[in-house]
């Protein structure tokens, strides 16, 4: 048996800190469940869920504020859904499926540190071609549906490194990319025959609230790097715990 008030609060917090950088909070969930030991069969569809949630709201947000760019967005789009869906439509073994998360955590944490040491990204971006975007995009879409992670935490820092999008801009491609993944990977699981966690209202509920806290503030200013680096250390830690155990 879950502590289901614990669950509830670290939602909230990991929505509203996650939201900020334009990303819905997937990696965080799934943190929190492998720490408190949830089966995977809950633990997938219930990140993808909330995910859907907040990247909605974090969209949105983004959007009204000016950093989205249509153009760039929809060759990544193009191919990530689809092999979202048939990531998410995939079965795979327990032990396989930690250690995909536990990677996935750990990419997070270390993303997140670095980040928060290179501050704002190079000014100088550059847009990328159709056929490279739609590369990047397809195999972050297989991951996300398959993981349960929504891709944000892989794109993001390819956009920034390449120098393909500024930080705030790359914050409103994530969300928007986040926002379309998890749908087409949660069609995907459910159609399989999943199915949500008993709580799944509630949690709803929890990382609305923070998600619209959380992406008000994201859009205007950048967040404090001491979070960030507490945020990647509870990652590796759960990241770790997957793989190992």
């Amino acid at each position: 048996m879950h502590d289901l008030s614990l669950t509830t609060i670290a939602f909230f917090v990991i929505a509203l800190l996650y939201s900020t950088v334009g990303h819905a909070g997937a990696s965080g969930y799934l943190a929190t469940m492998a720490l408190l030991s949830f089966a995977p069969s809950e633990m997938k569809p219930a990140a993808l869920g909330l995910n859907i949630v907040v990247a909605l709201v974090t969209s949105l947000r983004f959007y009204q504020a000016g950093h989205f760019s249509w153009r760039m967005f929809w060759p990544f789009a193009l191919a990530s859904v689809p092999l979202a869906y048939l990531g998410g439509g995939l079965s795979v073994h327990a032990t396989i499926y930690k250690a995909l998360v536990g990677v996935a955590l750990v990419f997070a944490a270390v993303h997140i540190i670095v980040r928060s040491k290179a501050g704002v990204a190079g000014e100088e971006v550059k847009t990328p071609g159709i056929v490279r975007s739609m590369a990047v995009g397809g195999v972050i879409g297989f991951l996300s549906g398959l993981t349960g992670v929504g891709g944000g935490i892989f794109l993001s820092p390819v956009l920034i490194m390449l120098r393909w999008a500024g930080l705030r801009q790359a914050a409103a491609l994530s969300a928007v990319f986040i926002l379309v993944n998890s749908l087409s990977g949660l069609v995907g699981h459910l159609q399989k025959g999943g199915s949500f966690p008993e709580h799944m209202g509630i949690w709803t509920v929890a990382v609305l609230g923070g998600g619209l806290i959380g992406s008000t503030l994201g859009a205007t200013k950048l967040n404090n790097p001491a979070l960030r680096y507490a945020l990647g250390g509870i990652l590796v830690m759960a990241g770790m715990k997957m793989v190992i155990v």
